[in-house]
């Protein structure tokens, strides 16, 4: 069983910063593949970023240029660094962990999830 734990939420001004952390227990971390998705209110839960065990990462077009995804295997950790934020980047961004270590945009691949994390961007 992993257990995943986000952190780094909050309120910040369009065009501002934020970054998200992801610690996640076990010591099979580096083979998993770990993603973010977001879910604001009425709307389904969305992929942002994913990135692989071997580091390869992939993003939702949204987002593309303004967030970056990073892991450090040796803190069981993954982040996401938001920059250049908008009002619509506003959500409950998710973490979650996939095993097998290939990415996947969909909700239904990912084995273990976090609580969420507040993001609240802002005009």
């Amino acid at each position: 069983q992993v257990q995943v734990v986000e952190s780094g939420g909050g309120l910040v001004q369009a065009g501002g910063s934020l970054r998200l952390s992801c610690a996640a227990s076990g010591r099979t971390f580096s083979t998993y593949a770990m993603h973010w998705f977001r879910q604001a209110p009425g709307k389904e839960r969305e992929f942002v970023a994913g990135i692989g065990w071997t580091s390869l990462t992939s993003y939702v077009d949204s987002v593309k240029g303004r967030f970056t995804i990073s892991r450090d295997n040796a803190k069981n950790t993954v982040y996401l660094q938001m920059n250049s934020l908008k009002p619509e980047d506003t959500a409950v961004y998710f973490c979650a962990a996939r095993r097998g270590g290939a990415v996947s945009s969909s909700p239904s691949d990912n084995d273990y999830w976090g609580q969420g994390t507040q993001v609240t961007v802002s005009s």
